[in-house]
């Protein structure tokens, strides 16, 4: 519960934050994107850079847990095969 609320107030305090940062930097400049032209503000400039490097990193972290995950996956499967096989066990017949 505790996490969550801190994790709550510290994406409200970067929101106000970048609100904040877009409204002190009003210097704009135009930005030309494949057929398009934008006429956009350093700060919202600067703002919407960070968030796509943001959203690419959690999108490549993602690809690593999900790996991560299989790989834990595949070894418990071997271990569980492991152990059925291993004399004396308490699931192998002849024992109890």
């Amino acid at each position: 519960m505790l996490r969550r609320i801190a994790t709550l107030s510290a994406v409200v305090l970067l929101a106000v934050l970048a609100v904040i940062f877009t409204a002190l930097n009003q210097q704009r400049f135009g930005v030309d994107f494949a057929m398009a032209r934008f006429e956009v503000s350093s700060g919202l400039a600067l703002i919407i850079a960070f968030s796509a490097g943001l959203l690419g990193g959690a999108l490549w972290r993602s690809n690593w847990i999900a790996r991560l995950l299989s790989e834990r996956r595949r070894l418990r499967e071997a271990l569980r095969i492991a152990e059925a096989r291993r004399p004396g066990s308490a699931d192998s017949p002849g024992t109890g």
